[in-house]
């Protein structure tokens, strides 16, 4: 599923191309696409039309269009295969095309919902005081909001009593970061998954934090990690931060730091990896 560097640079991507753009018509092509939309396609697409897009919003993994002087969002859910194009009214249309978004202008583009495995999908919700989609009210700032409380997070840690990287995807105690960038600021911060969070000092919070924010901007400014087609930005290229990992995916090869050959653990139905030696277990107390 795509993590916060993935899912900015598709919102930057839409804040070039669709924002302040007026709704010509919307086509719902599955309806599984507007599951989450309560009123159905129909509903759906009348709601949409004549509307004018804000600029696109996002908080941590959570992406959303604003309509403009309506009080509501279109709350876009990318899932494991979702996306979002920005394509040529004469491009062929998408085997998995879901949705199409047509506009008023004489661009020649429109936006296009993409969904192979159907998992994803649009919604329309109230947004709240703080122009959030209000069924995402709860979840929390990402780390590089400029109004992240660093502190506040620090004593949340403290308070969890549960280990790390749970921690790290809570998403109600920090948003954002997923499986891939945790097990990357992990190694960075030679930190094992597993370890208590109530133990953690207010310097090794920072550094840890540090860590996320520098792995997420590197990860940016390449377009993302893609380890498949199933991960585009809106004018369907890759992202390429997957050639620079250090942790993830890396089973078995040297660590970058030591040379100790990397490992694989299950962990909550997905994987973590880690260097034993740089990042050692946290001793069980009998």
């Amino acid at each position: 599923m795509p993590e916060l560097p993935e899912v900015e640079v598709v919102r930057r991507g839409l804040a070039r191309w669709v924002a302040h753009r007026t709704v010509a018509d919307a086509e719902v092509l599955h309806p599984r696409a507007v599951r989450r939309h309560t009123a159905g396609a129909d509903d759906f697409a009348h709601r949409l039309k004549g509307h004018r897009i804000g600029t696109p919003s996002r908080r941590g993994k959570y992406l959303w269009l604003p309509l403009e002087d309506t009080g509501q969002a279109i709350l876009a859910h990318l899932g494991m295969s979702g996306q979002l194009l920005v394509q040529q009214h004469s491009a062929p249309d998408e085997k998995h095309l879901r949705i199409r978004i047509r506009f008023t202008d004489v661009q020649g583009t429109e936006l296009r919902f993409v969904d192979q495995r159907t998992f994803g999908g649009l919604s329309l919700h109230d947004t709240t005081g703080d122009g959030l989609p209000d069924v995402i009210a709860h979840i929390a700032r990402d780390p590089l909001d400029p109004l992240f409380d660093d502190e506040g997070f620090h004593q949340a840690l403290r308070r969890k009593r549960t280990t790390i990287k749970r921690a790290l995807l809570d998403q109600s105690l920090i948003s954002g970061v997923g499986n891939i960038y945790a097990d990357e600021a992990l190694w960075r911060s030679r930190i094992h998954y597993d370890r208590p969070t109530a133990g953690f000092t207010r310097p090794r919070t920072a550094e840890l934090l540090t860590h996320i924010r520098d792995v997420m901007n590197e990860a940016l400014a390449v377009g993302g990690t893609s380890f498949d087609s199933l991960y585009v930005n809106v004018n369907g290229e890759s992202g390429y931060f997957d050639r620079s990992l250090d942790a993830y995916g890396r089973e078995g090869l040297p660590c970058k730091r030591c040379g100790t050959p990397m490992r694989r653990r299950p962990w909550m139905n997905r994987s973590s990896y880690f260097c034993p030696k740089c990042q050692r277990a946290p001793r069980v107390t009998p």
